[in-house]
């Protein structure tokens, strides 16, 4: 989400670069005689000479862009072992997306909340203007056809990597299993539907996703009408599809300065979104640990978290910055989440109890029959633990070492990267440990007691726990005139003040 923002001070130097995109580098072989010979694709178009099909052969291009991205943007270095120094303005431009996400989360929920009322919108409003642009242009269809139609490659279903990374995407943009989810929806009021937003969320964000394909990819297939190659030939993944492939695509119509900034301003309105969510994980967290500490240091703990998080981050503005991006990407971002996961199903539905779970639902949404949670007992029992241990063990089978394009990690970076793994995950067994120790009794009685709820477990105010958790001991006074933190149609919060000593 960071580095998004500083692609807005290159737009206009990608554009002006881009101009000298020449489609046709290659050779082709004309009738000569009896036989044929090879020319310059080039030269043979300027002479109106016909080439012979399925004879061409295109050279290896190096768009403008991409070596506008590697060269002048990042600056990248040769690998993982050459660090390099500081990018001072990709440094800049990191230091100020800090200041806007620290500057929009400073009050907590109520500054946010309406800060996302425009970042969640305006991507809609973009991806819906680039759509009907992308629509009219020649060779559209060619490049929708092979986002969903008779050109698409499905034989990539077999590969455990794809299914991976779709995985992981499905985790991050719907923040599940990162723990946004659930710091975020600490905010509701009680009673709120969350059923049917769930339901919402999960639509709207796969039909989101399938409509920005078909913005992008009409884009696409025009950029591969214009240089007359297959859309594959075009088409790139991963980083160098939003800041190498399409800006190339872009640079392609009419007025593209407007359009390039339209698409990099949804970037960073995307990757703002993305940072709301994880800080406000990371303060919600500390404010449900430390309630007093938060209510009067709120804005100081947030922007402490804020100046961490960018020391953090300066590794990966380095001339090697990019290979750490990956590296990050490829192990914490795929495995951990995974790992995650499946051990928060196991926690819940096996631990907790999946029926203790939907009881607990049902106290929020009402009294549903047993046909209506059928479907989500087989989800959460059986159906997702094994998809999710399924796609792990697939990919960790068929592991292969991370490459970021044609260059390959050392040794160190690999072994480097299952430590970050190791070191995201090992904290639960760590305090499964600490707890285990604490508890009193024998063997069984602790291990019993570790896999119960706390004594106080329960909603918070006493009006919300009915008889099920009227037994409830509280270690602190309640008030119960004050509620939690909630979200109303306005989108203001307010600090929890329920508790007091």
């Amino acid at each position: 989400g960071c580095s998004d923002l500083n692609v807005l001070l290159k737009i206009p130097h990608l554009t002006m670069h881009s101009g000298n995109f020449s489609p046709s580098t290659g050779t082709c072989n004309i009738t000569s005689g009896n036989g044929s010979i090879p020319v310059n694709l080039t030269w043979a178009k300027a002479n109106n000479l016909t080439c012979i099909d399925n004879i061409t052969v295109y050279l290896p291009l190096e768009l403008p862009s991409k070596q506008y991205w590697d060269k002048v943007a990042l600056r990248k270095s040769s690998g993982l072992d050459e660090t390099g120094e500081i990018v001072w303005y990709l440094a800049l431009c990191l230091l100020l997306s800090w200041i806007i996400v620290g500057a929009a989360l400073y009050k907590g929920i109520k500054s946010s909340g309406k800060v996302v009322y425009f970042t969640a919108i305006f991507p809609y409003v973009v991806l819906f203007i680039l759509l009907i642009r992308g629509a009219t242009l020649e060779g559209a269809w060619e490049g929708i056809d092979y986002y969903i139609g008779t050109q698409s490659d499905f034989t990539k279903l077999s590969n455990a990597e794809v299914w991976k990374d779709a995985a992981t995407q499905i985790f991050f943009s719907l923040s599940t299993a990162w723990g946004g989810l659930i710091a975020l929806s600490s905010y509701n009021k009680f009673h709120n539907n969350c059923y049917g937003d769930a339901i919402m969320v999960c639509v709207t964000n796969c039909l989101t996703s399938v409509f920005a394909g078909f913005a992008i990819f009409s884009i696409l297939g025009h950029m591969a009408f214009k240089a007359k190659r297959a859309v594959p030939d075009v088409v790139d993944s991963g980083f160098a599809l939003a800041f190498i492939a399409y800006p190339e695509a872009l640079s392609q119509l009419p007025v593209a300065p407007l359009w390039s900034f339209l698409f990099f301003f949804m970037l960073l309105t995307l990757g703002l979104d993305s940072q709301f969510a994880s800080v406000e994980t990371i303060t919600t967290t500390i404010h449900d640990a430390f309630p007093k500490l938060m209510k009067k240091l709120r804005g100081t703990v947030t922007v402490g978290c804020c100046i961490i998080l960018f020391f953090l981050g300066l590794v990966c503005v380095t001339q090697a910055g990019i290979y750490w991006v990956d590296l990050i990407d490829h192990f914490c971002a795929s495995w951990g989440i995974l790992i995650a996961a499946v051990l928060e199903l196991v926690g819940v539905c096996w631990i907790y109890g999946g029926n203790r779970f939907i009881k607990d639902i049902e106290m929020m949404i009402g009294k549903k029959n047993c046909c209506f949670w059928l479907w989500w007992r087989a989800c959460w029992f059986v159906i997702t633990p094994l998809l999710l241990m399924a796609i792990l063990v697939w990919s960790l089978v068929t592991f292969h070492p991370p490459k970021h394009g044609d260059v390959e990690y050392p040794t160190w970076g690999t072994a480097l990267g299952w430590c970050m793994i190791a070191f995201c995950v090992i904290w639960i067994p760590i305090l499964a440990v600490v707890k285990f120790i604490k508890a009193e009794g024998n063997f069984f009685q602790r291990f019993a007691t570790i896999c119960s709820p706390a004594p106080n477990w329960g909603p918070a105010l006493q009006q919300h726990r009915g008889e099920r958790y009227s037994h409830i001991v509280d270690t602190k006074k309640v008030n119960p005139d004050v509620e939690i933190p909630s979200i109303d149609r306005y989108i203001t919060g307010y600090d929890n003040t329920a508790y007091s000593e």
